[in-house]
């Protein structure tokens, strides 16, 4: 057996703006993660088992632009392995799925590791980097390449897509609270409609990601100089900006307040939007008002991470 495991991430700033070219800054989360094994077995074919999504299949009976179908697909095609082997894939995540915190990618890195692994194709980090991006854009149109990359570098990064990977200092020890609305938000979604807003007026739009992208910029001095309180204004800030391009809901806003008014230094939602996650910066002696409060707003799930 061979196994492999990937982390979450969450988005701190400049999400939908990163696709336009600003800076973004995400880190990865490992209080969750996606776990993956694979086995020889004895029977023909590529048995997938992954029990969260109540999928238990053979390879080929899976269409081939599923998730899971084409990342195979694309490996055994790359690896050039032949005979096709027999295996048994079991997959398993604790990272809600469409939620922001990069269930896909995580997956997709997860199963590339254990598969290359067992099938003795080397592949380093960079080349893990650039097969999930592919495979993200396959399934979000077009993906801001900020999940890959901190899920396969599993640090924290500065990112402006198209230029090299930047990993990221912290000055001092950060307590994240991540809120799970419980809603299911695919990211395709989302993307599409701020491009339409975008395309039908570019001078407006390009603006308002200047601003977010001036804010992820000085959000990561306030991180490298650990100037907490810095951070939690301009955390509002960036969330003031995605409610402007509709990708917040009633949701995501409640439970920003209700963090804000528990005492955090500041609340945005995180990811795509419309539902998925939003994240609080607290002191480390604010967190369980600060979960009370989100729980009683409505969040499904908590998770407290601490980035340091």
């Amino acid at each position: 057996m061979t196994q492999a495991s990937a982390p979450g991430k969450i988005i701190l700033f400049g999400e939908h703006a990163v696709v336009y070219g600003r800076p973004a800054l995400a880190v990865p989360v490992t209080q969750v993660h996606a776990d993956v094994d694979v086995t020889d077995v004895s029977r023909r074919g590529i048995w997938i088992n992954a029990p969260d999504v109540d999928l238990h299949a053979e390879l080929n009976t899976l269409p081939s632009d599923h998730p899971l179908a084409s990342v195979i697909h694309n490996f055994l095609f790359l690896s050039r392995v032949s005979p096709f082997p027999n295996l048994e894939i079991n997959i398993a995540s604790t990272i809600p799925v469409a939620s922001g915190l990069g269930s896909g990618a995580a997956v997709t890195v997860a199963l590339l590791r254990a598969l290359s692994s067992h099938l003795q194709f080397p592949m380093t980090d960079e080349d893990v980097n650039a097969f999930t991006y592919e495979i993200e854009k396959l399934h979000h149109g077009t993906p801001s390449g900020i999940d890959n990359t901190v899920i396969t570098f599993a640090k924290p990064v500065f990112f402006v897509k198209g230029n090299p990977m930047e990993t990221l200092g912290v000055g001092t020890a950060l307590t994240l609270i991540i809120g799970d609305t419980g809603i299911s938000a695919p990211t395709k979604e989302s993307v599409n409609d701020v491009r339409k807003l975008w395309e039908a007026d570019k001078p407006k739009w390009e603006s308002v990601f200047d601003r977010v992208g001036r804010i992820a910029l000085e959000a990561r001095y306030a991180i490298e100089r650990g100037k907490k309180k810095e951070l939690g204004k301009l955390t509002n800030q960036n969330h003031a900006l995605l409610q402007e391009m509709t990708v917040s809901s009633p949701e995501l806003d409640r439970l920003v307040s209700a963090a804000c008014e528990a005492g955090a230094l500041g609340a945005k939602m995180s990811g795509g939007g419309r539902g998925g996650n939003m994240i609080a910066l607290v002191e480390a002696e604010n967190i369980a008002p600060v979960v009370e409060a989100l729980k009683s707003s409505g969040a499904r799930n908590t998770i407290v991470s601490v980035l340091n």
